[in-house]
Parts: structure tokens; sequence; C-alpha cells
């Protein structure tokens, strides 16, 4: 994220996504009722009454919405925000109307807020500060095989397929069939690794993963020379990449991924439950009650509990996290696009490690 000026006295910040990671950190950021201004396209027609009939064009201007509805269009990459136009050229008459900007990469776009959140500042600030790659990761057992890319906001899985061996008995078929299995495994690696030429981390139980390895070596030496780590888990596909995720087995390869510090957070927020410790809450009323305590070091919200509930919740949620901040605790917004964001919900979308045990209610 390129930041170009963030001025708190006017309430704006500048910036230019430079990633679909970027356009993640947006999407959780510009929130209703927020102003987005940018360069986009609006249909005009030719307001001369003495001008012969023409159709409306579309034609480049500087407008500013207030948001409305936003919309991650994840096919073509871009934030769809939809508001109505507070600013724009006089010229046009088109105050008041609805209009669409389109945010995608490389687009600079200003974000004005009535009061920006700390949380929402240190968002910016950290992804202007990433600069590494996604992470590709296969996980293969001889039964499946699963390819993903771990970005910010979590597993994109790309492709997958299920197979069944031969038997060890049958050890010529078992090996054939095998080297064809590898070979629809690495056709599959190869097109989610090569657009971004990220790091591969290759896992799964067994021999199987390191059998992988030693063809991706032998048949694609450009492939082979990503891989920065080969890793065992329990089980192999999608689940295996959620356990990668769990067991903190990854934490090197994943250490600019934000994905990894919200699994970690959430696998802390469980354990204190599973033990039956005081000191964690969830649920609206009783995280409230421990923020306006003080109680609160570490705010967990679902993304989409803080961008999709009523103006009522939202007002609740904007003074819990004030009252935290002002308590210099720690705000995290979890994605529910992996498993900790799910986990999350079911517990009503928010909760909270406490800095001491509050006696319950």
């Amino acid at each position: 994220m390129k930041i170009f000026r963030i001025d708190l006295k006017k309430g704006f910040a500048k910036v230019m996504p430079e990633s679909l990671d970027d356009l993640w950190h947006l999407y959780n950021i510009i929130l209703e009722r927020d102003e987005v201004h940018a360069r986009t396209t609006r249909q005009v027609k030719p307001d001369d009454q003495y001008a012969r009939p023409t159709k409306a064009k579309r034609v480049p201007v500087n407008l500013g919405v207030q948001v409305e509805k936003m919309y991650w269009d994840r096919v073509l990459n871009r934030l769809r925000v939809n508001g109505i136009v507070c600013d724009a050229p006089e010229s046009l008459s088109i105050k008041g109307s609805r209009h669409t900007i389109d945010i995608t990469v490389n687009k600079p776009v200003t974000i004005i807020k009535k009061r920006w959140l700390k949380h929402e500042l240190d968002r910016l600030k950290r992804a202007s500060k990433i600069t590494a790659a996604p992470l590709t990761i296969i996980s293969l057992d001889d039964e499946e095989y699963c390819v993903a890319v771990l970005r910010q906001y979590g597993i994109e899985t790309k492709m997958g397929e299920r197979t069944k061996l031969p038997g060890k008995f049958e050890a010529e078929k078992r090996e054939k069939a095998k080297q064809l299995f590898f070979k629809g495994a690495l056709k599959s690696l190869r097109e989610a690794w090569a657009p971004l030429n990220s790091p591969i981390v290759v896992i799964g139980p067994g021999f199987m993963k390191d059998d992988f390895v030693d063809y991706v070596k032998r048949e694609a030496g450009d492939v082979a020379a990503s891989i920065v780590a080969v890793k065992g888990v329990n089980s192999a596909g999608l689940s295996g990449i959620q356990e990668s995720l769990r067991s903190g087995i990854l934490t090197n390869v994943l250490q600019n991924l934000r994905v990894a510090d919200e699994m970690n957070a959430m696998e802390d927020l469980l354990a204190r439950l599973g033990k039956g410790k005081q000191d964690v809450t969830y649920g609206l009323g009783e995280v409230e009650r421990a923020a306006t305590y003080g109680a609160v070091e570490k705010l967990l919200v679902a993304d989409s509990t803080l961008r999709e509930t009523t103006d009522e919740k939202r007002r609740a949620l904007e003074k819990i996290m004030k009252n935290v901040e002002d308590a210099r605790g720690d705000i995290m917004v979890i994605s529910t696009e992996h498993e900790a964001g799910t986990k999350l919900l079911s517990l009503g979308g928010i909760a909270a490690l406490l800095r001491f045990p509050l006696s319950p209610t």
C-alpha cells in the first residue's frame, strides 16, 4: 500500500493499493458513511438545449461519494463503492445522485472519515510496510492434493484433485499412477505459482510430500527453486493447510502474513476458553462491559460483523472500539475468509482477551 498523505485534522488519507491484499485492507477500512474520492468515469449528456440530440458519453472525472454499499469483485479484482455523490464539478450538476467508484490496484484513492480509529491507521501503515509476496502452498498425500495461495486476508483455494492409487502390493501400477498424480499436481502448482513467482511450501502427512518434492526437482527446476519449506501435518488437502496455520509450523515462513496473526490470536482465545479461564469473554454485551472497565487487552471483531450490521449495533461497536483504544488495548479485525473468522462468528462475531479476570454478571 502506497501512502501519499494522512491528515487527521482534515480526516483524510490518500493511498494507492498495490496488490489484492491492499484491496482487502481497504475493504475493511472503508465503512458506511465514509467518503471515497477518486478518478472515475461518468455518463453525461450535452445540456445545450440548442445542440443536436446525441447519446450520453462517458467522460473521466474526479468524484467523491458518501459510501452506502461496497462489494469486493474478486473476478475483476476491484472494490465497487456505491453511494451518493458528495463532491463533483459544478458543471456536471450531479451532486446528490448515485454513483459507483471502482477501486483497483495502482489507482489512487482518498478516504475521508469523521474519525479515524487507531486500528484503521495501524492497518494502513502495516500494509504500507509489507513487501513479501503471497505464499503458494500445496498439501498432499496419496489420496488428494490441494493448491492454495495464502494472502493477507486468508486462503485462496486454487485447485485440487482426489485420487485412489493402487495398493502397495501392486508396486508397478502404483508407481505409474503416482507419477500421473504428481504430474497433475505439478501442473496445478505451476499455474498458481507462475503469476506470483511466490515462495512455495509443500506439506502433508507421511513421505508423499517428500516424493513429490523429488519429482518437482527432476521435472521443473524453476518451480523447485521456489520451494522454501517442506513440513509434516496430520492431514492433506484444505484441512492440512488450515492445520498448518493453526499449529504454527509455518511461523517463520508466514511472518509477514496477517492471516497468521489472526489465527494465532483466535487460537489463544479458544485455548483460554477451553481451560475455563476468566480472562476472556465474547458476545457484544459481555465485551462491552469489559471495555467499560478498561479490561480489554485485545479486541477481536469479525470483518463481516463490522460491515454488515445495523446502525444501532455499529454505534455500539464503535463505542467499544473507542473505549479499547482509549485504554491502550489492541484491536484486530479478523477476516471471515479463513477458519479463524468462521470460529469468531460462532461466538457472536466479537470477543476479547482480557488484562484481568472479570466476575460473572
